[in-house]
C-alpha cells in the first residue's frame, strides 16, 4: 500500500530486456535502506526489489506491466517518481494507492496559472474508468485532486513544490503518464454497474 506522496526521484542507470521482461536498475538516495523482496512504487507502478548493489537497485517489469504502463517507454537516464510502501501506523498524507496502474493517459495541455500549473490528461474510455471533481487520482505515482473532470479527460493543479520534486517538471504535451484511479471510486462504480 502506498500514499502517492513521492519520497524522491530515481535515475535509471540500466535497462536489460529478458524475454518479455525488462530489468530496470535505478540509482536512488534511499537504496541503502532497501532490502530484497521490498515493494517500491516507480511512477506509481509497484515493483519488487530483486537486487541491490551500492546505491543502485534492480526491479523487474513483466509483460503485463509493460503493456499497461509507461514503464516500457523509459530510457537510461530517465527519472522516475519513487515511493516505498506505507508503514503500519503512518499518516496517510495522500490517499490509498495500491501501486496497480489502471491505464495510461496522454498530457494534452499544460497551462501556467498564478502560482500553479494546470495539467490536463486524456485517457482511453474502453476501461470505463472515471474521475470526479475534487476526487483523488494518482498520476505517475503522485496523489492529486481532480480540479476539472470531463468524460475521459481531467485536469489537476500542481503547486511549484510538487513540480520541483517529481517528474512533473519533465512532463510535456504528448507525454504518456500512468493512472491509478481512486480505489474506493472503482469499487463504487463496479457495484453500481452490476
Amino acid at each position: 500500500m502506498f500514499t502517492g506522496i513521492i519520497e524522491t526521484l530515481g535515475s535509471i542507470t540500466n535497462l536489460v530486456k529478458d524475454q518479455d521482461n525488462i530489468h530496470l536498475t535505478i540509482k536512488s538516495n534511499f537504496t541503502n535502506e532497501l532490502k530484497i523482496d521490498q515493494s517500491v512504487a516507480h511512477n506509481g507502478v509497484c515493483l519488487t526489489v530483486v537486487d541491490i548493489n551500492n546505491d543502485e537497485y534492480t526491479v523487474t517489469a513483466i509483460k503485463e506491466t509493460l503493456d499497461k504502463t509507461n514503464i516500457g517507454s523509459l530510457s537510461k537516464s530517465d527519472f522516475v517518481n519513487l515511493e516505498r510502501g506505507m508503514k503500519l501506523g503512518d499518516r496517510l498524507d495522500g490517499h490509498i494507492v495500491q501501486g496497480h496502474v489502471d491505464q495510461t493517459a496522454t498530457c494534452v495541455n499544460i497551462k501556467k496559472e498564478n502560482g500553479s500549473t494546470i495539467f490536463t490528461f486524456n485517457y482511453d474510455p474502453k476501461n470505463k474508468n472515471i474521475t470526479i471533481e475534487k476526487g483523488s487520482i494518482t498520476v505517475s505515482g503522485v496523489s492529486l485532486t481532480v480540479v476539472n473532470s470531463k468524460q475521459n479527460e481531467f485536469s489537476v493543479a500542481i503547486i511549484p513544490y510538487t513540480i520541483e520534486n517529481t517528474t512533473f517538471k519533465y512532463i510535456k504535451k504528448g507525454d504518456i503518464v500512468n493512472l491509478e484511479f481512486d480505489v474506493i471510486g472503482k469499487y463504487v462504480s463496479r457495484l453500481t454497474n452490476l
